[in-house]
């Protein structure tokens, strides 16, 4: 079992940063790849990033890519999002998720979800 708790939204105006964490509790969260999702109102959960177990391998949405970076410290078992540039369209709920089967980007290949965060980006 591993349990995530995520933080660091808020709202934000467009162009703007924020960084979210996702801390991880339970068994071993280096042995995960570490993937965030976004969920808007009145649509269904979309990829954002995903990086491995170690760190060295990460996949993006083509929406995000060169805006975000995702990164993980596994010693303080926490993952982050950076999002730089933000858009409206990228308001959201963001969710972060484990899975053990690698470098995934559809929502069945996580087996742990946390609770999500509110990222609201303002014109």
């Amino acid at each position: 079992q591993v349990q995530l708790v995520e933080s660091g939204g808020g709202l934000v105006q467009a162009g703007g940063s924020l960084r979210l964490s996702c801390a991880a509790s339970g068994h071993t969260f280096s042995s995960y790849a570490m993937g965030w999702f976004r969920q808007a109102p009145g649509k269904e959960r979309e990829f954002v990033a995903v990086i491995e177990w170690s760190g060295g391998i990460t996949a993006y949405a083509d929406s995000v890519k060169g805006r975000f970076t995702i990164s993980r410290d596994n010693a303080k078992n926490t993952g982050y999002l950076q999002m730089n540039s933000l858009k409206p369209e990228d308001t959201a709920v963001y969710f972060c998720a484990a899975s053990d089967g690698g470098i995934l980007s559809y929502t069945r290949a996580y087996g742990y979800w946390g609770q999500g965060t509110q990222v609201t980006v303002s014109s």
